[in-house]
């Protein structure tokens, strides 16, 4: 017998259609996708959900998690394959990837073209979807993303463009393998460190919040999420980790008042360290502020919202996510 792939479906522009109202609406059934894809693998569908992914709140990502997590754990089950919308699935595979037990693959994958395009992609994403979770030169690799022919880890898988066939991008890094054909070529494995429980997920979730960084940011943003109840907040500061005078003030009394904070770059590309004083990165880690390596800022609010679930304590927090930065 062949491998057995389980296949969830959650929605998304590989499952829409345009609507008689306007635009393009989630429309079509899992098992419709999967048989237009004519994969030559034996799979099995279940449909999850039927939603946009820019709806979706991290709660419902949690949801899923959990039954990607079961499935994963079913003997009957060799490889799980999980289609989603693009404009959050880099959020939703990350959450995975920090909750997958040691060993799993999972491999999420979309389309940008609805399903009534006469040159649609998502079925060969499916397909090539299939390929690689099915293939054992992928295990062990934890969530994937598989679009346009090539393969990124979750770490690092950015959705890279708004339209074009090829979503994602994995800057400064690359992809972990291509699917030319039959063929999966696996070229590296990413670094996973010690994850979290999906059962620490299971109290409150905390509020944390991105706050760019611009000329003129003042620090208003930073203070109403503090109001608002932030425990944690991820600035997307300038350069290599820089605040403005009025983010800088602002973050310092967060620190002060016990937010956790994390600290990105508006740039594609290249890690944040503190090298700037006079207001600068090394003003931030003075304050408290800890920098988070290559994460970009979708990420990195993903892997603090999950430390402080399973730690509500700052610094016990920090001690599980610091592991998760610098690689």
């Amino acid at each position: 017998m062949g491998p057995r792939i389980r296949i969830l479906t959650t929605g998304g522009t590989i499952a829409s259609r345009p609507a008689p109202e306007g635009g393009v609406s989630v429309a079509v059934p899992g098992h419709r996708l999967v048989t237009a894809a004519e994969t030559a693998v034996t799979t099995e569908v279940r449909e999850v959900m039927l939603e946009h992914s820019f709806n979706l709140t991290r709660a419902r990502m949690l949801e899923l998690a959990g039954r990607i997590v079961a499935e994963v754990r079913d003997p009957e089950v060799d490889g799980v394959v999980v289609t989603h919308g693009t404009d959050t699935m880099e959020e939703s595979a990350y959450l995975l990837d920090l909750l997958l037990p040691p060993g799993s693959t999972v491999v999420f994958t979309g389309a940008q073209r609805h399903a009534a395009e006469p040159d649609g992609d998502g079925p060969r994403n499916i397909r090539d979807a299939v390929r690689v979770a099915a293939d054992p030169a992928a295990r062990g690799l934890g969530a994937l993303v598989a679009m346009a022919g090539l393969v990124h880890a979750a770490r690092h898988a950015t959705k890279a463009d708004t339209l074009a066939p090829e979503a994602f991008a994995s800057p400064g890094h690359g992809p972990v393998g291509r699917v030319s054909g039959d063929r999966v070529r696996i070229a590296f494995h990413p670094v996973r460190p010690a994850g979290f429980d999906l059962a620490e997920m299971a109290g409150p979730q905390p509020r944390v919040d991105i706050v760019p960084v611009h000329p003129d940011a003042d620090g208003v943003q930073v203070a109403a999420c503090a109001a608002a109840g932030a425990r944690g907040l991820v600035v997307e500061a300038l350069g290599a980790g820089n605040p403005t005078p009025g983010v800088l003030r602002e973050i310092r009394s967060c620190v002060a008042d016990g937010v956790t904070v994390l600290v990105t770059s508006r740039c594609a590309r290249g890690p944040v360290t503190p090298v700037y004083g006079a207001g600068g990165g090394v003003d931030l880690a003075e304050a408290g502020a800890v920098f988070a390596g290559s994460l970009r800022a979708p990420k990195a609010r993903v892997l603090l919202a999950t430390a402080l679930a399973a730690e509500p304590r700052p610094d016990r927090a920090l001690a599980r996510l610091v592991p998760h930065l610098g690689l």
